[in-house]
């Protein structure tokens, strides 16, 4: 059971959770400090943990299920659990039913706006994974589904939307899609041999890192607009020039002519941001809110 178990968490890149949970506590925080002054509660932030493990397991569920046939003809995926016969369709199924189940019995503990959300929640997890089979925006698609997390969290605790929150989120949404460009860089050929879809194939690669480049200045933008609409102060601006110095030496690492550590700047060193960002805004709410 435990050996299957953990097939099921490596075919859903359990440890990829680090680029989005982080921020869909940092939702929750800013939410819960914005509207009411206060720090959110434990139970809340338990739903929350909840909700994006359902999400995110339903969502890489179905990317894997869906593009098992494909994955299979690709030497980089050939060794995924399902082309390489280690989960069945029907286990993978069975397993994304569940995580459904655990994000809408979140949602419907969390207040009525996460409820009514859900709709929208579910059709771009499910719309993503076929998005590039049909257009280069997929990066954007998968980048408007991750930053989710962060507006799940503000929702979570507020039960409301406001601008603050989709600067947030759209913050999100270009760092994603940025980094998610830089990884599909690795893909272009097999990609252009089976008629996918994405920018480094519309583009070329040269192109597709630019436009990732204009992304996470886009995000940028973003995390110093958080500053100046929220009451985040200075260990919030430290966390935020930390995640400059890493989205810096993320591009500097890749290039056209080498993507030899294209692995270390996408997860590694997106999974560093979150956390420094999550962590120092923490800090920083925690030390205002005991002042």
């Amino acid at each position: 059971m435990f050996k299957k178990m953990g097939i099921f968490l490596q075919m859903i890149k359990f440890e990829h959770t680090v680029f989005a949970l982080p921020f869909a506590f940092m939702g929750a925080l800013l939410g819960s400090v914005v509207m009411y002054g206060s720090l959110p509660s434990w139970s809340k932030i338990g739903w929350i943990v909840i909700a994006m493990f359902g999400a995110r397991s339903a969502a890489m569920g179905l990317n894997r299920l869906i593009d098992r046939i494909s994955d299979a003809r690709n030497p980089r995926t050939a060794g995924r659990a399902i082309p390489a016969g280690l989960l069945k369709a029907g286990e993978v199924v069975l397993f994304i039913a569940i995580s459904f189940f655990l994000l809408f019995w979140a949602a419907f503990k969390l207040n009525p706006l996460s409820t009514k959300l859900l709709p929208i929640a579910v059709f771009l997890l499910v719309f993503y994974s076929f998005t590039k089979r049909f257009t280069w925006a997929c990066h954007i698609i998968l980048g408007l589904t991750i930053a989710l997390a962060p507006l799940g969290g503000w929702v979570a605790v507020t039960g409301t939307v406001d601008w603050t929150a989709m600067v947030f989120y759209f913050t999100i949404v270009f760092w994603t899609a940025g980094f998610d460009i830089i990884y599909s860089c690795q893909d272009v050929e097999f990609d252009t041999k089976e008629g996918l879809y994405s920018i480094p194939v519309r583009f070329g690669v040269a192109n597709a890192l630019l436009i990732a480049r204009v992304f996470h200045i886009l995000t940028g933008i973003g995390f110093v607009s958080l500053l100046f609409i929220t009451d985040l102060s200075w260990w919030y601006v430290a966390g935020m020039l930390i995640a400059y110095i890493i989205l810096f030496y993320e591009h500097h690492i890749v290039s056209p002519s080498d993507l030899s550590r294209l692995q270390t700047a996408f997860f590694t060193m997106n999974g560093v941001l979150s956390i420094v960002v999550f962590s120092f805004t923490l800090i920083d709410l925690v030390v205002q809110f005991y002042k």
